[in-house]
């Protein structure tokens, strides 16, 4: 998310990094430490297991003062390639005390925060090998796996998953979202 931070504070804003062991410490730890850093207002920009530690934060203290929230390729609805990989014999390691975060996604979103969504649909990754996606993916998680109710937006963009760290049309619409809380569906890049 560096690249990101980085296009961020070009455009004005302040980005902080929120880092989290994502095998060893988990959500248990992970949502209370980015609780703490919720405290003061400000929006959220968020990639795949981050975008769902952001909004089950959210949706455990519903006060916390956060105006927009832009997730890239989160699996909210769960992620198949996940609930997969948990039941391989090396795999319950690789996905550590996130896994059942990533097989279980989120509640339907309710708050207060307007959430956006982009996904991608140009399938590179090693997701395919253990995902047996329906549709369109970014090659780790599914178009339909980021379709949660609730959201204010949703766009798919022509990236992949890790593709994702470093498009410029993916930073183009993060942007648009925290100005205007919507996305540019006219952008020639926008399906």
């Amino acid at each position: 998310m560096r690249w990101h931070a980085h296009g961020l504070r070009k455009a004005g804003y302040q980005a902080t990094l929120f880092g989290y062991a994502t095998v060893g410490g988990g959500p248990e730890q992970a949502i209370p430490a980015l609780r703490a850093l919720l405290r003061e207002p400000c929006d959220i920009v968020a990639h795949s297991l981050g975008g769902v530690l952001a909004l089950r934060a959210l949706q455990s203290e519903p006060g916390l003062p956060v105006g927009r929230v832009v997730c890239l390729g989160s699996p909210l609805c769960g992620s198949a390639a996940a609930s997969t990989l948990a039941r391989l014999p090396f795999g319950a390691r690789t996905l550590g005390r996130s896994a059942s975060l990533l097989r279980d996604g989120c509640d339907p979103w309710q708050g207060e925060a307007r959430v956006g969504m982009i996904a991608g649909d140009s399938a590179l990754g090693l997701g395919q090998v253990f995902g047996r996606f329906k549709g369109p993916c970014d090659g780790t998680v599914s178009v339909d796996e980021t379709r949660i109710e609730g959201l204010a937006d949703h766009i798919v963009l022509p990236t992949s998953h890790s593709g994702m760290l470093v498009s410029k049309r993916v930073s183009r619409q993060v942007l648009e979202f925290l100005a205007h809380g919507r996305f540019l569906h006219s952008d020639a890049g926008a399906k």
